[in-house]
């Protein structure tokens, strides 16, 4: 369990030292272009992170000292205040905020690391610290992307990002797919994904679930592992798609796929 976490903290430092460093030398223009988020510009994405990562280091705080976790009234609060910033402000404190975090992470002991819970408001459960680094780094990896296209649109999520994330797509497929969005058809892909190789079945019934690779699918998903994974989160316009995804079969189209996963 402690090697999960050791993964997930360092390619989250990886990350955030990255983006820092592109932060850094964004001029006030830079800051309000469009993002890879819908309706979000760079300072905006740059909130959010930096939001986040207050409300998820009071989290991790609440559970190393046995108190309760962040409730709603602290949690709309530091929303607002961070809403409240310039974007000149919230690109230099999203690196105070975030450094804080991974820092507090980096400096958990091994037995910490196996053995700490962390509540979750949105969870019915805590999570062991690998998934709650895990969770974040899936955050800030995507986060990290839609910057990043701000300024390139070939931009792509970071590899060690993805191969430590593309194995925990299933909670994401669950939690984000909407099945409704094919109108009542059922469907089974397999889908098969490189860079790192995966394969296994999506089915979009009453729920949208991975599931074992089907040995009849209605169509066949090929993609790269980093597309598969902003397919998930909504990350996945047309300009946006690779030229090595590619969908066979008649009950399936790439349209219909991006409609199931919409994205927040």
């Amino acid at each position: 369990m402690a090697e999960r976490a050791d993964q997930a903290i360092k390619a989250l430092r990886a990350e955030l030292d990255d983006l820092a460093a592109l932060v850094r030398g964004l001029t006030a223009d830079d800051l309000g272009r469009p993002s890879g988020a819908a309706e979000w510009d760079v300072s905006q994405v740059l909130s959010h992170l930096g939001s986040g990562a207050e409300i998820n280091l009071a989290a991790l705080d609440a559970a190393l000292g046995g108190t309760d976790g962040p409730d709603m009234d602290f949690i709309k609060g530091v929303w607002a205040r961070w809403d409240g910033m310039s974007p000149a402000a919230r690109a230099e404190e999203f690196v105070r905020a975030n450094e804080a975090l991974v820092s507090r992470l980096e400096s958990l002991d091994g037995r910490t690391r196996d053995d700490l819970l962390v509540p979750i408001w949105f969870l019915p459960q805590p999570i062991d610290v690998a998934g709650f680094a895990g969770m974040r780094l899936s955050e800030v990896a995507h986060h990290t992307w839609d910057v990043k296209v701000a300024f390139d649109p070939a931009a792509a999520l970071d590899p060690v990002a993805v191969d430590l994330l593309v194995d925990e797509a299933g909670r994401l497929a669950g939690f984000l797919g909407k099945a409704d969005a094919l109108g009542g058809r059922q469907v089974t892909v397999a889908v098969h994904v490189t860079a790192p190789e995966r394969s296994f079945g999506l089915e979009i019934r009453d729920a949208v679930a991975l599931v074992d690779t089907p040995a009849e699918p209605d169509a066949v998903l090929t993609a790269p592992a980093e597309w598969w994974l902003r397919l998930l989160t909504g990350r996945h316009a047309p300009e946006r798609t690779p030229a090595g995804v590619r969908l066979t079969g008649d009950a399936l189209t790439l349209d219909d796929l991006r409609r199931v996963f919409p994205g927040f």
